[in-house]
């Protein structure tokens, strides 16, 4: 266990805020979500607001639920300043990517803090690749790059196969935010744990060698 930082909770504070907002009101929710038909009418802020919105209190609970595990690990390497900035990198990060492999799809649409807690993530196991993880259902600990590769490659699975009602393109493009935003912020790391840092790089060459191939 360990102490939440006032930006966490002010984070946390917003998401559940604007989400029990949009649970109750439909009018307000379609009209800061994700929708590729909202951001080419000019209405651009949905990129960012729909971050805040979710599908339902679970959808909530499971992106606060990682916030909460991992914020603190950036915190404490960046400070909150960079940490904000990475959310917010990889929030924004998130939506440029679904904008990008959905942009022929008018009605597509989506919600969730995912893609900015995903780029948290990311760049917490890039900060500390040997913290353990487990999985929710698998009581075993790996290191943190281990799953979080594992989760990356699942997620390009995910977007070539629209597997579930999840917003898989919206992860990656967090991922990739928060990787890139942690490397900015600390570019001796290419030095000192390349090793890491091409591991991690791997599923990122992947998805653009199979979006250039035509195959995703």
């Amino acid at each position: 266990m360990h102490n939440l930082h006032a930006v966490t909770i002010a984070i946390m504070v917003a998401n559940v805020l604007v989400s029990i907002k949009g649970f109750n009101d439909s009018v307000f929710f379609n009209r800061y979500k994700f929708s590729i038909n909202g951001i080419r009418a000019g209405q651009k802020e949905r990129a960012l607001t729909s971050g805040f919105l979710h599908v339902d209190p679970m959808h909530l609970f499971f992106n606060m639920f990682t916030l909460y595990f991992f914020a603190h690990v950036v915190i404490n390497w960046f400070g909150p300043i960079k940490f904000l900035i990475i959310y917010f990198t990889s929030l924004l990060g998130g939506s440029l990517l679904a904008l990008f492999f959905h942009k022929d799809e008018p009605y597509y649409s989506a919600v969730g803090a995912s893609g900015a807690v995903t780029g948290i993530l990311y760049a917490a196991i890039l900060l500390n690749p040997d913290m353990p993880l487990s999985l929710y259902f698998i009581p075993i600990s790996f290191p943190a790059y281990v799953l979080g590769i594992g989760y990356m490659l699942y997620s390009i699975y995910g977007m070539k196969s629209r597997a579930g009602n999840i917003g898989h393109s919206a992860h990656f493009g967090g991922a990739i935010g928060g990787y890139a935003t942690a490397l900015l912020f600390k570019p001796e790391l290419i030095s000192t744990d390349t090793f890491t840092v091409i591991l991690l790089a791997i599923p990122i060459v992947i998805l653009f060698v199979l979006e250039k191939m035509g195959k995703i």
